[in-house]
């Protein structure tokens, strides 16, 4: 066995281990762990939800069926004739789900060493939002870490469940030079995971001891199941109860963005029409991401990591033009208020190196076929107005989700640079010919699953920014290290 499935392995026994420490057998339980996201120097936010049972349902029960009415080959013409479940079979019962239940939660949270709990008031979780219930934290100590405790109950006059614990760091003050490590990742298909529990990436990320996670969307997949909101939500139960996604949210706080899979359906807009998605309409996938991930008040923000490091968070989906319409100045993917906020807080930064994670691509290049991204020749307009801001500003690069391979590239008419991520896993690479190297944009390519590192650390005072594309098992395959210009 290599030392890497070993302490995979290693990682999953523990997390069997403690999902068994100390068991009530009354529960309320935890099933879908804990995720702690939009962490400041001050603040974050921590999602909670509260299961059945202290396991998700087992992988051969049944599942559910979805027959369409007419058979065409563009999906989005297809309309739902019909959803079949198994007899007195609900989508709590399917394979994989991990059912909500009713019932009470609060936090706990200490800077790490110290014995005084801080905690939260007991609240009841949501039945309409999944049994979800987040938590914001205020007036927290910068660049510290903290200890974090999660605990249940039915009711106030009922015994406590098996309680959940984790932790995570708080960002450094803007004028500390702190060194920071962050990881990105895209595209997490369920059906393209690596084994039965999980994804190699999360282990592999761990062994990083990153300081935060971005991921870029299409963190799950509505198009072929998620058909009404009960569907919806199963995505999200069956994703984060695998045991490599609970371990690593436990430990590491994450920024996620969505992109059109985990809102609707492939390549989406708000004012598109189709019958394929039944139930599910493009407001409420908007909604119900709302729920399922730690989420501020917008789902585009900036956040500062310490001295040299400030990252941009777009959003690419709520606000956009129809992908049909004819390219030209009013033709958006991030609306006119995002845009100028972007340009805004962009020009207000002092941080040395500023880094747009974007859930789709800028650079490029991308697929002759796609009319999705401003790598696309339907978003030229908007996409050269990106490119050229961002090549005028110091030291800011692009790191991009969305495609499934990895690449790094620079734009051959303003020398912006991009980071693609890849995908999650080796199973859901392609797209690309790994001998299409195009020279005029390519300084990287390989059509493989796995994630991007990046560390901001100083060397005798004078600062660097270095990605890494590593495999899903870690193994770093390509380095750019940069300076300040």
């Amino acid at each position: 066995m290599s030392s890497f499935s070993a302490s995979k392995h290693l990682l999953v026994f523990f997390f069997l281990l403690g999902s068994a420490l100390p068991c009530q057998a009354e529960g309320p339980f935890q099933a879908t762990g804990l995720k702690v996201g939009e962490v400041t120097s001050s603040t974050a936010i921590i999602w909670t939800r509260l299961t059945l049972r202290p396991e998700r349902n087992a992988a051969d029960l049944p599942m559910v069926e979805i027959r369409y009415a007419t058979n065409t080959g563009d999906r989005r013409k297809r309309a739902v004739e019909k959803i079949i479940y198994p007899s007195n079979v609900t989508a709590s019962d399917i394979r994989d789900a991990a059912p909500g239940t009713a019932g009470e939660v609060r936090v706990l949270y200490r800077p790490g060493g110290q014995d005084r709990w801080q905690q939260t008031d007991w609240e009841q979780v949501d039945p309409k939002e999944d049994f979800t219930h987040q938590f914001p934290l205020k007036k927290l100590t910068a660049n510290t870490t903290y200890d974090l405790r999660v605990e249940t109950r039915r009711s106030q006059n009922d015994e406590a469940g098996p309680p959940l614990e984790g932790s995570f760091q708080t960002a450094p003050e803007a004028n500390s030079p702190a060194r920071v490590v962050f990881t990105v990742s895209t595209g997490q298909a369920y059906n393209d995971r690596d084994d039965e529990q999980g994804y190699d990436i999360y282990p592999s990320m761990l062994a990083l001891q990153p300081h935060f996670f971005v991921h870029t969307g299409d963190i799950v997949y509505y198009d072929r199941l998620a058909k009404t909101e009960a569907l919806a939500h199963y995505h999200w139960q069956r994703t984060y109860s695998l045991p490599t996604n609970v371990l690593f949210h436990r430990q590491v706080s994450s920024y996620f963005i969505k992109d059109d899979h985990d809102s609707w359906v492939n390549d989406c807009w708000p004012s598109m029409q189709t019958k394929y998605m039944h139930e599910l309409t493009f407001v409420r996938g908007l909604e119900i991401f709302r729920h399922q991930v730690p989420m501020g008040r917008s789902t585009y923000r900036t956040r500062r990591w310490g001295q040299d490091l400030q990252i941009w968070m777009v959003e690419g989906r709520d606000f956009r033009s129809a992908n049909t319409d004819p390219d030209g100045p009013d033709k958006t993917i991030w609306g006119t208020r995002q845009k100028e906020w972007f340009k805004r807080t962009v020009r207000q930064s002092d941080a040395t190196f500023k880094v747009l994670i974007s859930p789709t691509p800028v650079v490029g290049p991308d697929r002759d076929n796609k009319n999705d991204n401003h790598a696309n020749k339907g978003f030229t307009h908007e996409g050269n107005e990106l490119r050229e801001f961002i090549a005028h500003q110091e030291d800011m690069v692009v790191v991009c989700g969305d495609r499934h391979w990895q690449y790094m590239s620079i734009d051959p008419r303003t020398g912006t640079r991009e980071y693609s991520c890849g995908p999650a896993s080796d199973k859901h690479a392609g797209g690309w010919q790994q001998d299409d190297y195009r020279k005029e944009y390519h300084r990287y390519l390989n059509v493989t699953g796995g994630f991007l590192s990046a560390t901001v650390e100083r060397t005798e005072g004078i600062p660097s920014l270095t990605f890494r594309y590593h495999d899903s098992d870690g193994t770093v395959n390509f380095t750019d290290a940069l300076h300040p210009r």
